[in-house]
């Protein structure tokens, strides 16, 4: 469950933002067999609005920061050079480094590329210039995902909770498949396969010339490892996405995000020391509230809208999310968070957490 609640003032924050309490499972919107839900508007627009009344000064926030260009270059730099160490190391200890270094960086390339996708490296204006540095972030990954990620993550923003259109929303099938432990920790590996192939089933967008820009690239690249360092350093890095983005203490942050942990909160916010690693993807909340703000001043939000944020439920260990993920009987891919049911209160079982 998530581990910190504040004390004080829940009740007068949650009145103007219902419907970011007002989350069900994905596993009750199957049960209830009645696809006739409201959608009106995600709900972290309506916090950003009522946000920004209050604290316009969080606007000044707002922007751009370019260092992540010199940090990510360091990251995919390290990759390479490892590349070249690891050219006779035995299979076994490719796996584990692999898992303990490669799965780390990989991850948080790709952390990298949710931040550079909001153009949050560059700005707005220069768009092609966050397209070009996020394949750049990707070449490690060995998988061409950046460009497709930008285009699918953008209606998760959009369309937060709606079950077609968010496509984080694991599918019907994996809600009735992966219910066992063993069969929730099975999910968790392979979900770096599953997140990548469910947009184009769920919810298929026409290829364009930046996907295609993007895999070639990353072709070049692989051809480039395994020619030059062989083929251990490749699967070194392929390895490394599988196992980072998969079963790792990393990837706890998939599940803590939108997961109903603590009834229907839309949104869970991650504060602890994995968010360095990470750019900030832990501060969930304030990122959703204010996606053009980039992630070295998420901290700030918070301290600028505490009555906003302090008094929300959030997690302090994705270890621990991801444990009880596995074997709490309430959690699964069936407990992600969607919306919204139509506005029958009494029929609501979160009534009493909304009102």
């Amino acid at each position: 469950m998530a581990e910190g609640v504040a004390k004080s003032s829940v009740g007068t924050a949650r009145q103007p933002f219902k419907w970011f309490y007002n989350f069900l499972t994905l596993d009750f919107k199957i049960g209830s067999g009645d696809d006739e839900w409201l959608y009106t508007e995600e709900p972290h627009s309506l916090r950003r609005k009522e946000i920004l009344r209050k604290h316009p000064e969080i606007k000044q926030l707002m922007g751009y920061d370019p260092m992540i260009a010199v940090i990510v270059s360091c990251e995919v730099l390290a990759q390479i050079f490892i590349c070249w160490l690891i050219q006779d190391l035995s299979w076994p200890a490719i796996f584990v480094l692999a898992y303990c270094l490669g799965g780390v960086l990989n991850h948080s390339l790709g952390s990298a590329i949710h931040e550079i996708g909001h153009n949050l490296a560059f700005g707005h204006a220069r768009g092609w210039a966050n397209r070009v540095l996020s394949v750049w972030c990707n070449l490690p990954i060995a998988i061409p995902m950046a460009i497709s990620y930008k285009k699918y993550h953008a209606d998760h923003h959009r369309y937060l909770g709606e079950e077609m259109n968010d496509v984080d929303i694991p599918t019907r099938l994996e809600a009735y498949l992966f219910r066992h432990p063993l069969t929730k920790a099975f999910w968790l590996t392979v979900h770096p396969i599953i997140h990548a192939l469910r947009p184009f089933y769920k919810s298929p967008k026409p290829i364009t010339g930046w996907e295609m820009i993007n895999a070639v690239c990353q072709f070049i690249f692989d051809y480039f490892i395994l020619t030059t360092f062989g083929v251990k350093p490749l699967v070194y890095l392929v390895a490394g996405t599988l196992f980072g983005l998969g079963l790792h203490p990393l990837a706890g942050h998939f599940i803590s995000e939108h997961y109903l942990f603590s009834g229907g909160q839309a949104t869970h916010s991650y504060y602890g020391p994995l968010n360095f690693i990470l750019f900030n993807v832990g501060y969930h909340n304030e990122h959703h509230d204010f996606p053009y703000i980039p992630y070295t001043r998420l901290p700030e939000v918070k301290r600028l809208a505490p009555e906003y944020y302090d008094n929300l439920p959030y997690h302090t260990s994705w270890v621990k999310v991801i444990w009880d993920f596995i074997f709490d009987k309430n959690m699964g891919p069936h407990a992600h968070g969607v919306g919204y049911p139509t506005d029958d209160m009494e029929n609501n079982p979160n009534k009493e957490k909304i009102q």
